[in-house]
């Protein structure tokens, strides 16, 4: 049972039931009827996986304060722990996402990375300590000082037999949630069933069953004794309203018995679930009351947002009126859009771009009319001055394990910044690889060190797009040993046929030598982490801002 935290919620408990299936838009579902199994999971895939991403990732607080704050109190409804925090302070807390991001490899040009759907706000130390680890439960027999973390809502251990896929630890939320986090991980592998996972503790390479076997014994276990609450209804609707998607397992949980469950073979009929009917032309998306929210832009950018539509029935062609206010800020890629492309089974995505001419808030409507009805969505965006950020400082690395170490960082704290970026090098033989994981604290948490023989890290401060200078580099080495932070602006790696610049700021008028004398190359500037192929040999390098040759044996 789900414990009811105040009067006014369990109000909403009793009153919502009647208000929340009729939110369901008219034929949202009608495509699943008559399927089953792999085929019926393919079904949901194609109803969800478009939808009107957020703003930015920075941005996610915002959302939050309306998807996951008490109404009551303004306090923060923190799946992770019992702390309470209020909003719109997020202090304290980080974007959450519950399911690993690392698992997808972690890109930030999927979906995913801003999925409402999945993302939570999370106490920092809870959300640290749920690094990467499955969901599970954790080995009751383990003494306190056995367990990796316990603040009396969320757990870390090592699992009980069985479960774990090979992870050393699990992540065991309270009970009150454990049925929101296995539905929010069955619309995941259902919503992202075509990634190449990286991470396979909980799933497998395929689009049907996508889970493994373990995971769908634990995730229906939970699914069944945590029945879908208020709270994941509401949060449901809201994240629709902002999103124009919904979690099918949260409006119709006998969903998941169908695809994994006691049911699995049987053909799915959405009237199952009251819908209501299909009427001749509905939109389904933009939601109504939808905002497309673009954030905040420095003045002389612009930001492009798409905004999905999908529609049933329509036959006129929908025209796009952009009106109102400050309508001269926003944009449509498209004045007119065809019923056939709306109607398609993938839906419509428009490009609609804010381009503001001078600072402040700005808001607009955009207007979709197909004839018989149509639908307003607010625009709604902040033009500030370019920002001007100053170099963070690395530190060294903590917490060196053999697969993982904590990346460490300072930084100005009087600047306003919106997240980090961590350039992540690593050198595996004579390759060098490099990447760049975004981070929202000073300290980040890297994966998979068990693959490289030696790393570096250095780190930039973003913010509305535009990046700091590059921080100093800092090596992390396989004997344990903290990192070195390097102080010097310029170092040359050589890696069998290349060598790599590693410098804290762009080198100039760079000079290439070989060991007689004889000019190789001319290089007019480099940054950290260039790269240039060289034959073998001895080489002399010199820069602007650091004269002193260089030798270089590659």
């Amino acid at each position: 049972m789900k414990k009811i935290r105040s009067v006014t919620a369990l109000l909403t408990v009793l009153l919502g039931a009647f208000s929340t299936l009729a939110a369901i838009p008219a034929g949202y579902y009608d495509s699943l009827n008559g399927k089953s199994d792999a085929e019926l999971k393919t079904a949901v895939y194609t109803i969800i996986h478009n939808f009107t991403q957020v703003s930015s990732y920075s941005a996610l607080p915002t959302y939050f304060e309306k998807t996951d704050v008490y109404p009551q109190s303004k306090r923060w409804w923190d799946m992770y722990s019992d702390i309470p925090l209020y909003a719109p302070s997020f202090s304290g807390l980080n974007r959450e996402h519950s399911f690993p991001k690392s698992w997808w490899g972690g890109s930030t040009s999927i979906p995913a990375y801003v999925d409402l759907n999945h993302l939570y706000p999370s106490e920092m130390k809870a959300n640290t300590a749920k690094s990467n680890y499955p969901l599970g439960t954790v080995d009751p027999s383990l003494s306190a000082n056995q367990i990796k973390f316990d603040n009396g809502m969320s757990k870390v251990g090592a699992p009980v037999g069985g479960q774990g896929g090979g992870a050393s630890y699990v992540f065991e939320p309270d009970d009150e949630y454990k049925g929101d986090f296995a539905r929010t991980y069955f619309y995941m592998v259902t919503c992202y069933q075509y990634e190449k996972w990286s991470y396979t503790y909980m799933l497998e390479q395929n689009t049907y069953p996508t889970l493994n076997g373990w995971s769908v014994n634990l995730l229906l276990d939970w699914h069944r004794k945590d029945p879908v609450s208020e709270k994941e209804t509401m949060r449901n609707e809201t994240v629709y309203g902002i999103q124009s998607n919904r979690n099918p397992f949260i409006d119709m949980p006998e969903l998941a018995e169908y695809i994994w469950g006691t049911k699995k073979g049987e053909k799915f009929t959405p009237g199952t679930v009251v819908v209501p009917p299909t009427q001749e032309a509905e939109l389904i998306a933009p939601s109504t009351g939808m905002s497309l929210q673009f954030g905040q832009v420095a003045l002389g950018s612009s930001y492009t947002a798409k905004l999905f539509i999908k529609a049933i029935g329509v036959v006129n062609s929908i025209d796009v009126t952009i009106y109102k206010d400050d309508y001269k800020m926003f944009r449509s890629a498209s004045n007119s859009i065809a019923a056939s492309l709306v109607c398609s089974e993938d839906g419509y995505w428009l490009n609609v771009t804010y381009a503001p001419t001078e600072t402040g808030q700005h808001t607009s409507r955009i207007l979709l009319d197909w004839g018989n009805g149509s639908r307003a969505v607010e625009l709604i965006g902040e033009c500030l001055p370019v920002p001007t950020l100053t170099a963070c400082t690395a530190t060294a690395a903590s917490s060196i394990e053999s697969d993982r170490y904590t990346a460490n960082w300072t930084y100005p704290t009087n600047e306003v910044i919106d997240y980090f970026m961590v350039t992540r090098t690593r050198y595996i033989g004579n390759n060098v690889y490099t990447e760049e994981i975004p981070a929202e604290d000073n300290f980040l948490e890297i994966l998979g060190f068990e693959n490289s023989d030696r790393e570096a890290y250095s780190v930039q401060s973003v913010r509305l797009g535009y990046r700091s200078p590059m921080s100093n580099v800092v090596f992390v080495e396989k004997s344990g040993v903290e990192g070195v932070t390097v102080e010097e602006p310029l170092q040359i790696q050589a890696f069998g046929g290349m060598i790599r610049f590693i410098c804290s700021a762009p080198q100039n008028n760079v000079r290439i030598f070989d060991i007689s004398g004889r000019t190789i190359a001319e290089i007019d500037e480099v940054d950290n982490n260039f790269d240039i192929d060289l034959p073998r040999g001895v080489y002399i390098i010199t820069t602007a801002q650091h004269p002193t040759p260089v030798v270089v044996r590659n």
